[in-house]
């Protein structure tokens, strides 16, 4: 009886997907992701000796690790079935490498030679039938450049982490963090912010009319001032409201016409298909899904979904791409398809191709598509939950509508002079002529303006000035920042999405109606390593190592002298920050008065403090002004709350989770009181308390009846204040700049105006 071939993938759920494309002469298993890794414990990386990586395998790894070993040494052939990019190289290449070594095993070693001999990788850019069958008649060995791009990636940001990281908990805080991209990352936040505080506004007024036709219908034709003597308005032409008045009055009582009617056709192009940092950012716009969550749905999309008829096959192409290159095979299909679907006229004679326009693509990769065009968004909804949907959707419409013709726009421009000539109107309208690419990509509502003849009287039923303001700009969404990422040429797309996440994770930064905006830790950090680290926090410097790894993933440089070229500088400044902070630290003369020893300056997140150097035997501290001396700590704020233990009264006090009462009788009543957060919304369930934010023993915010234990009425989402239209529960918000339904059964869903974000 044949032995078994052996199929390794990362995933269980591919590993199920794949294994009902092939019969029964193969195994396909699962290594759950990485399978060796650097420790965590320390650095593991030998800064001595070329940057050796001293990998281990980790505890939870031994069992799969022992079996999948088990049947490559009983297997005639090992595939390695990784993703396709460089991580899935490594993986592929650690798996490879962990099978040759086996200490348990000292009566029966492993030859590596011949492990190696049959070792076989093959790569695929959708879970389909045609696909792996494909992939298996074309196998090829492991691409080792891709494993030292990935290798050099995994070092550098474990260099920077593990040094960067101490100098930190020195200067600012313990427990901080710092990371190659992340840093970056956070300065692009932090910036954003520090723009927005330093705005001021600017006036600036607009003159508004609506005019009628004096014949036929009374349709309104909404149009601005746009010129005087014939030269343009600029935006700041009239700044105040005195102006706009003067204006005003001139224009009331004057008689108006149509000046000029032109109506000219534009063509309209379909977007690219979708990229992992496009994908991203379009899923987070129309749907308020983060990055992460968008790469989840993603990743369950290509790695199999179950269509029923014991028919299980991958819906997408793998999802971390940087391409925008479509296969042969999809460019064919999508013509046939859109041709017997929608008629000739929205299909193509020659495909659409579209370049990349970073010069780092990897284009031998394709751009995010449907695995089949026939499997439209209405043929697969039923196995599809409503998030994997809506992204399904997204990724077939975008991919399907790049082979369709461009759309005919017409467009109408309309200027309506006063009687003497003076002052201009102008409205602009369009309507689709020949719909092409948006009959499944709709980007276009329709602004149509009444039809008219130069010449034709109008009536001005209004004219009104418009009191404007300049706006700041608005803090990053998660989209936002891809975008700006990838425009420096910041990551990868593998790495956005769990950047952002330990940004987050991290505290540096919050996620606020979904924007991101930067804490005060995140500040100071920012602060800190900018002024300390500039190469690290250079978005051009950043670029240029990312430029290197791709060098180092097609075979141009060596992993060991980029990674020599970056740390020798890192480590001297390093050394020489370090010694600054000692300095520093012995500036005070202050001798604690708990045991004598002299005192440090240090730093946390609240400013500059004095630390007992006896730590941690003693801990004392003494805050200081923004002057370096010793301050004063502020009285405590006795409120008239009154202890309800003791009777004594309640000071204010602030914590980590913010302010909050503490009986004054301390320490021989102990008692507190959290002070409650009120959203000014009624209980909606006894009608009695108000809904109050609280924290949960993990630390998440929940909003709940102060009332309880009485009343146990709680929700995760803040109530917006409003009610369903439909079932009458609560309305909360959600992601995405909209309000839905507390009520799980219930489907409703709006925008919120406090919480509309920017396109």
């Amino acid at each position: 009886m044949a032995k078994k071939e052996l199929i390794i993938v990362e995933s269980p759920t591919k590993a199920k997907t794949i294994s009902r494309f092939l019969g029964s002469k193969f195994h396909v298993e699962a290594s759950f992701g990485h399978i060796r890794d650097l420790p965590r414990s320390k650095m593991g990386v030998d800064t001595e000796h070329n940057f050796q990586p001293q990998y281990i395998i980790p505890r939870d790894k031994q069992k799969t690790l022992t079996k999948l070993r088990k049947l490559a040494l009983a297997s005639p052939t090992i595939y390695f079935a990784t993703d396709e990019d460089r991580e899935g190289e490594a993986i592929s290449w650690h798996l490879l490498e962990s099978f040759k070594t086996d200490k348990k095993n000292t009566k029966n070693p492993v030859d590596p030679a011949a492990i190696d001999a049959k070792a076989k990788r093959i790569v695929f850019h959708e879970i389909t039938e045609k696909a792996i069958n494909e992939a298996l008649k074309n196998p090829r060995q492991l691409d080792m450049h891709l494993v030292d791009a990935q290798q050099a990636r995994r070092i550098l940001d474990r260099l920077v982490g593990y040094e960067l990281s101490p100098f930190l908990w020195k200067k600012v805080a313990k427990g901080l963090s710092a990371g190659r991209v992340q840093s970056v990352a956070l300065r692009l936040i932090v910036e954003r912010q520090r723009e927005i505080d330093a705005f001021k506004p600017e006036e600036y007024w607009t003159i508004e009319a609506v005019f009628h036709k004096q014949k036929g219908e009374a349709i309104d034709i909404k149009a601005k001032l746009y010129k005087e003597n014939g030269k343009s308005l600029e935006k700041f032409a009239i700044k105040n409201g005195q102006e706009a008045d003067t204006l005003l009055k001139k224009l009331k009582d004057a008689k108006y016409s149509v000046a000029d009617v032109q109506a000219k056709e534009s063509k309209k192009n379909p977007p690219s298909p979708f990229t992992t940092s496009t994908l991203q950012q379009e899923a987070n716009r129309r749907f308020g899904f983060s990055a992460r969550q968008t790469m989840m749905l993603a990743q369950q999309l290509y790695e199999g979904v179950d269509l029923g008829n014991n028919r299980r096959e991958g819906l997408i192409t793998y999802m971390r791409t940087d391409s925008l290159n479509l296969s042969d095979k999809f460019l064919t299909e999508s013509k046939e398809f859109l041709t017997k679907s929608f008629g000739g006229k929205y299909s193509l004679a020659e495909p659409r191709k579209f370049k990349a326009k970073s010069k780092l693509a990897q284009e031998a990769h394709e751009a995010i598509r449907p695995t089949e065009v026939i499997n439209t968004p209405d043929a697969v909804q039923t196995f599809l939950d409503p998030r994997q949907l809506k992204l399904y959707e997204l990724v077939w419409q975008r991919a399907v509508a790049s082979q369709m013709p461009e759309a005919i726009m017409n467009n109408v421009t309309i200027d309506i002079n006063d009687d003497s000539n003076t002052y201009t109107f102008r409205t602009t309208g369009s309507t689709i002529k020949f719909d092409g690419f948006m009959k499944v990509y709709n980007l276009v509502k329709e602004n149509a303006v009444p039809v008219v003849e130069s010449g034709e009287p109008l009536d001005a039923s209004k004219i009104e000035p418009i009191q404007h303001f300049t706006e700041p700009p608005a803090q990053y969404s998660e989209a936002g920042l891809v975008h700006a990422l990838e425009e420096r040429d910041i990551g990868r797309p593998s790495t956005y999405a769990p950047t952002i996440a330990t940004l987050i994770e991290r505290n540096y930064v919050n996620k606020e109606q979904g924007r991101l905006k930067p804490t005060e830790i995140g500040f100071l950090v920012c602060d800190v390593l900018t002024e300390h680290f500039s190469a690290i926090m250079d978005y051009a410097f950043t670029a240029h190592m990312e430029d290197d790894l791709d060098s180092i993933a097609s075979g141009l440089k060596e992993w060991v002298p980029v990674i020599k070229e970056f740390y020798d500088p890192f480590k001297e400044n390093l050394m020489k920050k370090h010694e600054e902070v000692a300095k520093s630290e012995m500036t005070s003369d202050v001798v604690c008065d708990k045991c004598g020893k002299p005192m440090v300056i240090k730093m946390s997140r609240f400013g500059k403090f004095l630390a007992c150097t006896g730590y941690p035997e003693c801990r004392n501290t003494k805050p200081l002004d923004q002057n370096g001396a010793v301050a004063e700590h502020p009285p405590e704020h006795q409120t008239e709350e009154k202890c309800d233990k003791c009777g004594s009264p309640f000071v204010l006090k602030h914590g980590r989770f913010g302010p909050f009462f503490a009986c004054s009788a301390y320490p021989k009543c102990k008692n507190i009181k959290n002070i409650q957060q009120k959203t000014g919304v009624t209980c909606p369930q006894c009608s009695q308390g108000d809904i109050i934010a609280k924290r949960s023993r993990q630390g998440r915010t929940f909003y709940a009846c102060n009332r309880y234990p009485e009343c146990k009425f709680a929700l995760w989402s803040k109530p917006t204040g409003e009610k369903c239209p439909t079932c009458s529960s609560l309305l909360v918000f959600a992601a995405g700049g909209k309000a839905r339904c507390s009520n799980k059964e219930c489907k409703f869903e709006k925008i919120s105006d406090d919480q509309k974000t920017d396109e």
